[in-house]
């Protein structure tokens, strides 16, 4: 016998009926009232510094000198225990981006959740890495700031106005080691097979972490027939990556979708597809706000392995977020 659905809240009836009732099979149920909730929330502005364009204690004397109040984000420092990420209210958003601090490159607004991923990636100076779908440029110049701008990384857009928003990031941020390729994604293992060390994938998705409650804009294109259009896009994208990587290569897939067609079905596919040639990587994330990757949804089981991605709940200051790491073998 089923159990009885839970209630609606006023939060409930202000996003789509569809996605709050496939989100309660999703998310643990005590904690789908804090999920729900982080939909209205008015949530901090959160950016990355760059030290690609200067040293972490000059672009903090550049920061106080706005006289804005910013909280370091705990889990993201240098080697030496100094915070590469901050946090300040919403009401100092407009302050802050329209500084001469974010023309100059010196820091990146970039979701919490977003910079999970090339943490994940774990990218080091000299390698070859592939962005397989880089704009706008967040992660991309993540990378490049952990690499020191030293080695290769190859960034792959297909959508032209797109690519010219990934230049002008990279060039703003002072990335100066990427080369830029307009392309789909989907051709791209067939062109250079075996040749990246990390491929970090941050697909095409139904960007459900987008919805606001209250704003049918949010997601006037989202429908499950688009998220299941959206999921055989992923799995081409991710097949792609896999063929570009080196035996003993990693790559991250990620989305901003909690849709398990987008994220555990597409693993599951993909480690189907592939068999001893791909396996997942285990690996841990430095939030309390994680649930474990799902082995069932809809009526389907997925492979056993598929419980070591990571699904990150949205919160009031994070974005929902989904990741998983595969080994090249």
């Amino acid at each position: 016998m089923s159990e009885p659905p839970l209630p609606e809240s006023s939060n409930d009836v202000q996003l789509p009926t569809e996605f709050v009732q496939r989100l309660k099979l999703i998310v643990p149920a005590e904690q789908i009232a804090s999920v729900l909730a982080s939909f209205s929330a008015t949530k901090p502005t959160t950016f990355r510094i760059n030290t690609l364009r200067g040293s972490i204690d000059e672009i903090v004397t550049s920061l106080q000198a706005l006289k804005i109040e910013m909280k370091p984000v705990p889990w993201f420092s240098d080697s030496s225990g100094r915070p590469l990420a901050y946090q300040v209210a919403h009401e100092h958003r407009e302050q802050l981006t329209h500084s001469p601090i974010i023309d100059e490159g010196l820091i990146y607004v970039q979701n919490l959740s977003s910079m999970l991923a090339p943490l994940v990636l774990g990218a080091v100076s000299g390698e070859t890495i592939l962005d397989l779908a880089a704009a706008p440029g967040g992660k991309t110049t993540q990378i490049a700031q952990m690499m020191e701008n030293t080695g290769v990384l190859s960034a792959v857009e297909p959508v032209k106005k797109r690519m010219f928003k990934l230049r002008a990031s990279l060039e703003r941020c002072g990335v100066s080691m990427t080369r830029i390729y307009q392309t789909d994604g989907r051709t791209v293992g067939h062109k250079t097979p075996d040749r990246f060390d990390r491929v970090l994938l941050d697909a095409p998705c139904s960007s459900e972490a987008r919805f606001r409650t209250g704003d049918p804009k949010t997601w006037e294109t989202w429908s499950q027939r688009k998220i299941r259009e959206t999921s055989r896009k992923q799995i081409g994208l991710l097949k792609s990556a896999i063929h570009a990587t080196r035996p003993g290569g990693r790559i991250v897939y990620c989305t901003c979708s909690l849709a398990p067609e987008e994220n555990e079905q597409v693993i599951h596919k993909t480690l189907k597809k592939f068999g001893a040639k791909v396996s997942l990587i285990p690996f841990e994330l430095p939030i309390e706000n994680v649930q474990e990757g799902l082995l069932e949804f809809g009526g389907k089981s997925f492979d056993p392995q598929v419980e070591l991605c990571r699904r990150v709940l949205p919160t009031e200051v994070m974005d929902a977020f989904f990741i998983a790491c595969l080994l090249k073998s």
